[in-house]
């Protein structure tokens, strides 16, 4: 099962992507608009994944969206991870069998910012504020990867969840194939460590 992205949600998607540049050194380069009101930069962290940052669109005045929270996030969080199974559809079957619904598989698409539509399919769940240690699926079937958009790059050094129920979080993440270093902790938290020109950098 492979990392397909992190998601990094700042509440100023302009301001976010110029102190995350001041911190690592690297500047993201613009993803594109969502329908829904949000939009995002992204990073590379190698050839097959990335780290997207996401915030309410600039270009839509009063943008306040649902999606991980936006409408009342305050400050930046690592909000979620997604994977990428070799098949969505069976995955999510399988993980329903095992007892861990990883919700809906919906279509979303983004333009990029020289009109190329990208198109995808991916689980998503009632709760979208939630900071969730088992990732979403999905599928970009046809669509050419982000990745593979010559993104600007850093490393991802470290990856892991704080959470008070580790047990459960284990056996869901087993449900959907997913591995990842899970620490007990009074909250649910995601934790990413970047290397980066300026040195070792945490997102949380």
């Amino acid at each position: 099962m492979s990392l397909d992205h992190l998601v990094y949600a700042v509440p100023d998607l302009e301001e976010g992507v110029a102190v995350f540049a001041e911190r690592t050194g690297v500047r993201p380069m613009k993803g594109g608009s969502h329908p829904g009101g949000t939009a995002n930069y992204l990073v590379g962290l190698g050839p097959t994944a990335y780290l997207e940052i996401i915030g309410p669109d600039p270009e839509v005045e009063g943008a306040r969206p649902r999606a991980l929270g936006l409408e009342t996030l305050t400050e930046a969080r690592l909000a979620a991870w997604a994977i990428r199974p070799e098949d969505l559809d069976a995955t999510v079957a399988r993980a329903r069998e095992r007892g861990y619904d990883p919700g809906e598989v919906q279509p979303l698409s983004r333009r990029t910012p020289d009109g190329t539509l990208l198109e995808w399919r991916l689980t998503r769940w009632d709760n979208p504020a939630a900071i969730r240690p088992v990732p979403f699926l999905i599928d970009w079937g046809t669509t050419r990867h982000p990745a593979a958009s010559g993104l600007p790059q850093l490393t991802l050094a470290a990856f892991s969840a704080v959470t008070p129920d580790v047990a459960a979080v284990r056996a869901d993440l087993d449900a959907v194939g997913a591995e990842l270093d899970v620490e007990e902790g009074p909250e649910v938290r995601l934790r990413a460590v970047l290397d980066t020109p300026k040195g070792k950098v945490e997102l949380a």
